[in-house]
This record gives C-alpha cells, structure tokens and sequence, in this order.
C-alpha cells in the first residue's frame, strides 16, 4: 500500500496547484533562453542539478529527522525571490490542509513548505526516504515539462522524450543528494534567482512563478 499512497503523492491529480507554477521557466522561454525541446532540456537537467538536488532535495530528506521547524525555516530562506518562496508556501499549505481532511496530521510549522508536507505524508505512511525522494523529485520533473509543454510550447512526444531522459537523471543525483551533508548543501543558481525576480513584473504570463 504504501507504493499506492506514493504514487498518489507525486500524482499530477494532487491538489496543491502545482500546474499554476513553472518556478522560473517561464521567465526563461521570455528571455528566449528556452525556445524549443533542447533548450528545455537542458535548462530543467540544470536546474534539478545545480540547484533542486544541491539545497530542495537534502532539505526533504531533512525531514524526515523530524526536525520540521528548523529545516523549514532554512529551506524558506534559500528561496531568492517572492515568487518562489510564494509557490513552495502555497503548494505546502494545499498539501497541509489536504493531509488534514485525510486524516494524516498535520505538519507542525506555522507556514510549511512543499517539501517539509510531502515529507510529512511520506513519514506518516512509512515510506522509505529513497524512495519518498525520487517520488519527489519526479513530480517537479513532471510538473516542469508540462510547463514547457504550455510555455515553449512543446509537443507531447517532445515532453515525454525529456521526461525519459531527465528521468535517468534522478537516479544518477540521488546517491549524492543520500550522501550529502548539511554543509555542502547550497543554492547559488543566479541565473534562475534574476530570471526569477523579473517573471514578477513580466507582462504576459500563464504562471504564478
């Protein structure tokens, strides 16, 4: 069972309102930095690389210590912009108050993140924290292409080319995100932070980040 309450976490159908996000892929097809299957590629195989797998991931795996307020607090502080601080608080209260009218608990933090809620609902089920990550960081993977799907736009042979390809990619960082320690956890993807701060102020956009 605890596969089947997995899959369910890291389902597109969760409603937390991911698919209102791109964390920041947006700003980049507008700044022409993505601008077709290849480019997205690479930028989303960057971001899970330098920054998702360097400070989110380590973060989630964080707590499954049990140490929900500490870690929670730090992870919020590593997000550079509104926008991206805004998507991980909202997602997380969606998933916190989801979690409550099922019956799981709550997480207790005053203002949890996504991940600090995802890992709450993992540890509540006893899934492993192996597995629990690579759940996680396949639904941003997923989640990521179908906002390259709308925003390049991308077809969706396309889109599931990039889901198989970056997909491998989550089992080869995984046994470095397992090893890491806290000091080597880190952020600095300024590329991102700048493209960012600017999707706060572009004038058309499908996404809230």
């Amino acid at each position: 069972m605890s596969l089947a309450k997995l899959l369910q976490l890291a389902s597109p159908t969760l409603p937390v309102g991911a698919y209102s996000y791109s964390g920041g892929l947006e700003s980049a097809v507008e700044a022409g930095v993505v601008r077709d299957a290849a480019s997205a590629e690479q930028w989303i195989g960057d971001v899970l690389e330098f920054s998702v797998s360097r400070m989110e991931a380590p973060a989630f795996l964080s707590f499954f210590s049990g140490s929900f307020s500490e870690v929670n607090e730090k992870f919020l502080a590593t997000r550079e912009t509104a926008e991206l601080r805004a998507e991980t608080v909202q997602m997380g209260y969606s998933l916190n108050r989801l979690l409550k009218d099922l019956g799981v608990g709550e997480v207790p933090v005053e203002e949890p993140s996504f991940p600090a809620a995802f890992a709450f609902a993992a540890a509540h089920w006893k899934i492993e924290p192996e597995a629990a990550l690579q759940a996680y960081l396949w639904a941003w993977l997923e989640n990521q292409v179908m906002a390259a799907a709308k925003a390049v736009p991308l077809g969706q042979t396309d889109g599931q080319r990039i889901l198989l390809i970056l997909g491998e990619r989550i089992s080869a960082v995984t046994p470095g995100i397992l090893s890491m320690n806290e000091e080597d956890m880190g952020n600095f993807v300024p590329g991102l932070a700048m493209l960012s701060s600017q999707h706060e102020t572009q004038y058309s956009r499908l996404f809230r980040s």
